[in-house]
């Protein structure tokens, strides 16, 4: 079975990453590296995003 494709592109992963302080981890490590909570962090943050601009009509 093959890998899904995620709905997220690199480029706003890595900016939550950035936001939330875990960056410098995912460039040592890879997206691998990173806890369970700052994956959960890095979506809840998305899902927060995009909601917001939803409702902004964008």
């Amino acid at each position: 079975m093959g890998r899904r494709r995620g709905i997220m592109s690199d480029r706003l992963k890595e900016e939550l990453a950035k936001e939330l302080g875990f960056y410098d981890t995912v460039q040592r490590e890879g997206w691998g590296g990173i806890t369970t909570r700052d994956a959960g962090n890095m979506v809840k943050r998305a899902i927060e995003i995009a909601e917001r601009n939803l409702q902004n009509g964008q």
